[in-house]
C-alpha cells in the first residue's frame, strides 16, 4: 500500500489514526502517504466530538477522494462506509442468466416512477 501506484481515487484503504483536531482527522496510509479526513466527511450527522468516531492510532478504513501524489497527502472520507469493519471489494460476477433479474424488474420500477410522478403533477 506504500506506492503511489497501490491505490486510487474511489478505493477503500486501510489507514492508522496519528492525529485529531477539531476540523478533522490526520491519519497514516502505509509508511508513505498522509491523509486528512475532514470533519465534514466523517458523518452525514452533526459531529460534535470527532473523538465520538476515531482514537488515536486506531486502525480504520476509509475511502479515498483525492490524492497528491507529489506531497503524498490523501483526501479521505469515512462517511457511509463501515470505517471499522473490514471492508472487502467484491466484484460483481455476470452469471449464465446476466441481469436478467433487473431486465424483469425495470420496466415495472419504471411504470411505479411514472405513476407516482403523474399523480404528484395533478394535485
Amino acid at each position: 500500500m506504500g506506492d503511489s501506484m497501490s491505490f486510487r481515487v474511489g478505493d477503500t484503504v486501510k489507514c492508522k489514526v496519528v492525529g485529531i483536531q477539531t476540523y478533522g482527522v490526520f491519519v497514516e496510509i502505509g509508511s508513505e502517504y498522509s491523509g486528512l479526513i475532514h470533519i465534514s466527511e466523517i458523518s452525514k450527522k452533526f459531529v460534535n466530538n470527532i473523538t465520538d468516531y476515531v482514537t488515536i492510532n486506531e486502525i480504520i478504513y476509509a475511502k479515498v477522494l483525492e490524492i497528491d501524489h507529489w506531497n503524498k497527502q490523501v483526501k479521505l472520507s469515512i462517511k457511509n462506509i463501515n470505517y471499522r469493519g473490514n471492508v472487502k471489494t467484491t466484484k460483481v460476477h455476470e452469471t449464465p442468466h446476466g441481469f436478467e433479474e433487473l431486465r424483469k424488474s425495470l420496466p415495472i420500477f419504471i411504470k411505479n416512477k411514472l405513476n407516482e410522478y403523474i399523480s404528484r403533477e395533478r394535485t
